[in-house]
């Protein structure tokens, strides 16, 4: 994609998404940094059944770290890989209470040094719960991103770098939920809508097609 048509792109997409939001339910960074790490390999919609039952009683760090991993493994079963999960969710609640004096640590570098926590997670709270500049490249943002050429890259964190390059700074953490919306919504994982996408004559794969 030439670099007038990652423009005009970006352009379509911030039009078509321009209420997009996060999908995930919370009401304190904390609460969007277990959902986070709970979303891996899971739906956003699955996720908050979950936590609307597992909050009501465990939405702090210090209620969190109550629970054993095994009783925390029975509230966030349905969200597979459970017990890794739970095991990074409680991990990660005793580093916010005993280096971050309870509180969610605010910068990407200090997020990514709980345990459990990767780029992306720290990435999307950084951005949703602090207003931070971030692209926090999960399944939908690395596929669309890659059909349509705005950024190719075998891993996450080159097409993040390929992103930061080709979206304005200011808008890293809106068009992180435009491209996720443009996948969940046309630009599907087996059988993208290419049909119906506005951005077919400038994209790629479309091209091609």
């Amino acid at each position: 994609m030439k670099t007038a048509d990652k423009k005009q792109a970006l352009a379509i997409l911030g039009e078509l998404y321009k209420d997009a939001k996060p999908a995930l339910l919370y009401s304190t960074p904390y609460e969007l940094l277990v959902a986070v790490i709970l979303s891996a390999q899971c739906t956003d919609e699955r996720v908050n059944k979950v936590t609307a039952v597992l909050f009501k009683e465990y939405s702090t760090p210090q209620a969190m770290v109550t629970l054993t991993q095994e009783e925390l493994e029975k509230y966030i079963f349905s969200c597979g890989f459970y017990r890794m999960k739970a095991e990074h969710i409680l991990s990660a609640s005793h580093d916010i209470l005993d280096r971050f004096q309870g509180e969610v640590p605010n910068t990407v570098e200090s997020l990514m040094s709980l345990a459990g926590v990767g780029k992306k997670t720290a990435n999307v709270v950084y951005s949703v719960a602090f207003g931070g500049d971030a692209i926090a490249v999960d399944t939908h943002v690395f596929r669309v991103s890659n059909r349509l050429g705005l950024a190719k890259g075998k891993t996450p964190l080159e097409v993040e770098a390929g992103l930061q390059k080709t979206i304005p700074q200011k808008d890293w953490s809106k068009a992180h939920h435009w491209l996720i919306w443009h996948g969940r919504k046309i630009c599907h994982s087996q059988r993208p809508d290419c049909g119906n996408c506005p951005l077919k004559p400038l994209c790629d794969y479309g091209k091609k097609k």
